[in-house]
């Protein structure tokens, strides 16, 4: 049987969203839902389309981070991987379950332009919240292409 390697996901890879298929097309399984250590902020990044996220650690004023866990097989896993778009990575996050699985991460050239959307407390949150601009009770906004194209998290 193959090795498996756990990898956290944080953006358009998780359940339900448009890349996620490309995860199973690898042999992933689903392991389970976590919350990052408190030591992490979580970007909207410039650019798109898609709308994607980048998640970056830091040792001051870090918040925990909406997580999916999934497991590839090795090889799978390496194929997987090298298809990540820069300025996406692949780091070992520190989970809240205390397990530190690879996942993905942002280089710090990455946040020009970025929005800090932390405050969220995941990618899904925060495409689920109108706009700024918008007042309480407003409709949802349409969805915002963060679910399709090459990228993650």
């Amino acid at each position: 049987m193959s090795t498996m390697i756990e990898l956290a996901v944080v953006g358009a890879h998780l359940s339900g969203m448009a890349l996620n298929p490309e995860l199973r097309d690898h042999g992933a399984v689903f392991r389970r839902t976590v919350a990052t250590a408190p030591c992490y902020r979580l970007f909207a990044l410039a650019g798109g389309p898609p709308r994607r996220p980048g998640l970056l650690r830091v040792a001051a004023a870090g918040s925990a981070i909406e997580t999916e866990v999934w497991a590839l097989p090795a090889s799978g896993f390496g194929r997987f991987v090298a298809a990540i778009p820069a300025p996406l990575c692949i780091g070992t996050l520190k989970l809240a379950d205390g397990t530190t699985p690879k996942g993905f991460l942002v280089e710090p050239e990455g946040l020009v332009g970025a929005e800090d959307i932390t405050r969220f407390g995941g990618w899904r949150a925060f495409l689920a919240a109108p706009p700024p601009d918008e007042p309480p009770g407003a409709p949802p906004h349409p969805p915002n292409q963060a679910s399709t194209g090459r990228a993650d998290p």
